[in-house]
């Protein structure tokens, strides 16, 4: 590592990680009331015996969000073993770590789930990277809508790298797997994981890149609540919204990480459990009728589709 690139790691603390995801957590917030319409986010704050705390806050029954999540937490700590081992780091010392993580269940199944969540971490041994990631998980989905969304992030990675896209898609596909139903969580986005200092790319660099990726989910998810609020739908399709839901219930409590760490490091119950949706239905052997739109949609849950080229 030269000495430009040893300024730019040291210029970059936590401190400045963590104002910048408060921020991003505010303007989240004020961009979904606004096209929310109805509810406002109610805020908790909570402090982690070990070490920090966060705000969560959380919207329900809205005019379009029935449920909805924007978390802040900032904790630190001695490094347990246990966590130690499950992040894959050296044992001893102490840890920080910072994100925002967001999670919006519309009440209309033609609105799709999102999941979006910024993230850094740092060991008192001097390891230091960031984390995160946007993906969408229609109850219906809409090819054209699904390459929007991931033409839209593709041009924000490429941005700042050309191997970002490509390196990130397929580890959202991988990552977003449901490997028991053998079937992909929704339509994917980016995912990422313990992007730190390179001799080609700085820390900081990377903090530049998770910051775009934070303020382009407002956006994103406004255009596509505006796109789908007024279109009608009946019985059938809340009760596939609510069989897919269990779906996303299921990955977040078998594989999710986040919530893994969650438990691991002593964090708040009710605001790891945020992202649960609040009502769902396991049906026994529930199979969508032959050329029905919830058979097509099942049919694209497939973890190597390259939306941009539908």
């Amino acid at each position: 590592m030269d000495l430009v690139e040893r300024t730019k790691v040291v210029n970059l603390d936590k401190e400045e990680i963590s104002q910048s995801f408060k921020s991003l957590q505010n303007d989240i917030c004020e961009a979904l009331e606004a096209c929310d319409g109805k509810e406002a986010f109610k805020e908790e704050l909570w402090k982690r015996e070990g070490g920090g705390g966060g705000r969560t806050r959380i919207m329900q029954n809205g005019g379009i969000i029935e449920k909805g999540g924007v978390n802040f937490s900032e904790v630190y700590g001695l490094l347990s073993n246990q966590m130690a081992d499950v992040l894959q780091v050296s044992r001893g010392g102490s840890f920080y770590a910072t994100g925002v993580s967001v999670i919006m269940h519309p009440i209309s199944p033609l609105i799709p789930i999102i999941h979006m969540n910024v993230r850094y971490f740092e060991t008192s041994s001097g390891e230091r990277w960031f984390g995160g990631g946007i993906d969408l998980t229609p109850i219906y989905i809409d090819v054209l809508q699904a390459k929007r969304f991931h033409q839209k992030l593709k041009s924000l990675c490429d941005h700042h790298h050309p191997s970002y896209y490509p390196a990130f898609k397929k580890w959202a596909d991988e990552y977003f797997y449901i490997k028991h139903r053998n079937e992909a969580r929704g339509v994917g986005g980016i995912f990422f994981d313990r992007l730190g200092a390179t001799h080609e790319i700085s820390l900081k660099d990377r903090f530049c890149f998770v910051k775009e990726v934070g303020e382009a989910f407002s956006g994103i998810y406004t255009n596509l609540i505006n796109e789908n609020r007024n279109l009608l739908y009946g019985d059938l399709e809340l009760t596939w919204q609510r069989i897919r839901r269990g779906r996303y219930v299921e990955f977040n409590l078998v594989y999710d990480r986040g919530t893994k760490f969650g438990l691991n490091s002593g964090g708040r119950i009710e605001s790891i459990f945020m992202s649960l949706p609040p009502a769902v239905d396991w049906a026994y052997n529930y199979h969508p009728l032959p050329d029905s739109k919830e058979a097509e949609t099942l049919s694209l849950l497939e973890t190597k589709i390259d939306w941009l080229s539908l």
